[in-house]
């Protein structure tokens, strides 16, 4: 659908602040993206050849590199988001250093201090804590991430506005900050497929011989709704198999395309999904991988590289994040991927959640993906309670959602459909699936575990017995503050575990926390025994079940 410039800027919340015939000082918000637009006179047979950078200079000595992107036709436009307030002076760089529409325009800027309620701009965008363990804001905010997965969510199957901002609503009010979500190269289909396509059609012009930005203005919109509505873009660049498609240079171009469109906003970079993962009929799938492991490693150096504002890297894999790039240093934090099979995939994600986490080099752990609900008609809403709080427990510091049909984006009127290896994963429209059971109960747990300081807790499995260990999983998870808090989650068990090693002299306080429905029930004070041991009372019902001790 035809959409105006000026529309598409005030749906988007940003305003052209300057042209290149203007350096009239203009007035900016601490953390909110302005932007400048910049007209060249000279024609470009393929402008998206053409690079410009903006150096932008605060009063403090900050200095900013900040790549433009071309926006059709012979236009460039810059987006600048103030790291704090003051005045900033700015000059363009062009690769066509003769083009003086172009290279040496200069402008100042005054930044004035952000004063609105929106989260990630009054507390600024993610990164990671000093502990190297958990994410927090840029004012030291600690940030639990609780993430949903829309890989398709960018495509015209998800309507703008009514449909996408639907589900954001709908995520906002159950406690998801985080979305996680593809830029024009999708998982399960081929390169073209009308599938992929929003109302401005494909990403990149066929053969991969120029970027579209018509198709990236639809997509400003919904990616600045996200960030209205207080969601963190997860932007997932591709899936990992287009980079032998399109060859490191023009992925990196890809890359250079998304900072400069979105790197402005407090996002989360995520080098590509399934990284190493070859294409579903590749006839050469060894040497894919190897490929795509080397390819994703140069591809995380060179956005550290380009990237002015540093936001956090890390990429969706098969397994661990760690394992798909050659270097895990060139990564902010480790996500995992640990299976779709129901109860039967529970051993792996404990497993690869507890040896992440105590891995170096030390980096935050979330479960990007796991038994997305309703799959395979099995992974129901008790599935989603148990992975959330054996992960969270296992030293995981957040957790991602899934739902069958909402990370494809089925419609009634027209499902999916096959993937390249021509099996289906399911015609549940999306929203059907927002509104499975699973995704209010995560969103309770999170809201739960806001009450305490959740940044600060620890694996303690040792402090419950039976606890979880191999071969069986199906015990109780600890993990607490020494002296101050213990946190258990107890899977249905005919006889409640006890708790032990209880401090000598510490007095505590214990509930039950119901995980699905969000009921509290208070137990009073906690009576050891001289060996430091409680034994637990019985639940209200046979369910699982949240207990939780605080020193009083």
């Amino acid at each position: 659908m035809p959409i105006s410039r000026r529309r598409l800027l005030s749906s988007a919340g940003l305003l052209a602040l300057a042209s290149s015939s203007s350096a009239q000082t203009r007035i900016g918000t601490a953390r909110r993206p302005a932007e400048w637009q910049f007209s060249s006179g000279k024609q470009y047979p393929d402008p998206f050849s053409v690079t410009v950078d903006v150096v932008f200079e605060g009063q403090s000595g900050t200095k900013l590199i900040v790549p433009a992107f071309w926006a059709g036709d012979q236009t460039w436009r810059v987006r600048f988001a103030p790291p704090s307030e003051g005045r900033y002076s700015w000059r363009t760089v062009s690769s066509d250093t003769a083009n003086q529409d172009l290279h040496g325009v200069r402008g100042t800027l005054d930044v004035e201090p952000y004063r609105g309620s929106n989260e990630l701009l009054k507390h600024g965008a993610i990164s990671v804590g000093a502990d190297r363990r958990h994410f927090q804001h840029a004012d030291g905010t600690p940030f639990f991430w609780l993430g949903d997965t829309w890989w398709m969510g960018l495509t015209r199957r998800l309507r703008y506005p009514e449909d996408f901002q639907a589900l954001a609503a709908d995520r906002r009010q159950k406690g998801f900050n985080v979305v996680q979500i593809v830029a024009g190269l999708y998982p399960d289909m081929p390169s073209f497929d009308p599938r992929g396509f929003n109302e401005a059609g494909s990403a990149w012009e066929p053969e991969f011989r120029s970027i579209r930005p018509a198709y990236f203005d639809m997509a400003d919109i919904r990616i600045q709704h996200l960030v209205d509505s207080g969601i963190v873009p997860c932007i997932v660049a591709c899936w990992g198999y287009f980079l032998p498609q399109m060859g490191i240079q023009r992925m990196k171009q890809h890359w250079r395309y998304l900072v400069a469109r979105w790197g402005a906003l407090p996002v989360v970079w995520c080098l590509a999904g399934e990284g190493t993962m070859p294409y579903y009929l590749s006839k050469t799938p060894k040497e894919d991988t190897i490929a795509q492991r080397a390819g994703w490693t140069d591809i995380a150096r060179y956005v550290r590289q380009i990237d002015p504002y540093h936001r956090i890297i890390t990429i969706h894999p098969s397994s661990t994040a760690r394992n798909s790039v050659d270097d895990p240093a060139v990564l902010d934090f480790d996500m995992l991927q640990t299976g779709h099979g129901d109860r039967d995939s529970i051993p792996n994600t404990v497993d690869k959640v507890t040896e992440s986490v105590a891995r170096t080099p030390l980096m935050p752990v979330i479960n990007g993906e796991v038994c997305y609900e309703g799959i395979l008609e099995a992974s129901r809403q008790e599935i989603q309670r148990f992975m959330f709080w054996s992960c969270v427990l296992s030293g995981a510091v957040g957790h991602t959602y899934g739902a069958n049909g909402i990370w494809q984006v089925n419609t009634r009127e027209t499902p999916y459909g096959p993937s390249p290896h021509g099996r289906s994963w399911g015609d549940t429209p999306w929203d059907v699936a927002a509104q499975l059971p699973g995704s209010r109960q995560l969103g309770l747990g999170k809201q739960f575990l806001m009450q305490y300081p959740w940044h600060r807790l620890e694996p303690h499995q040792e402090w419950v017995e039976p606890h979880s260990a191999k071969p069986n999983y199906m015990r109780p998870y600890a993990a607490g503050i020494p002296g101050e808090l213990r946190i258990v989650f107890m899977p249905p068990m005919w006889n409640p575990p006890k708790v032990k090693l209880l401090e000598s002299g510490k007095a505590y306080t214990a509930l039950f926390f119901n995980p699905s429905d969000g009921r509290v029930h208070k137990l009073g004070e906690v009576k050891p025994t001289a060996e430091g041991e409680w034994p637990v009372p019985n639940p209200p019902t046979f369910q699982d079940w949240v207990l939780v001790l605080q020193a009083s």
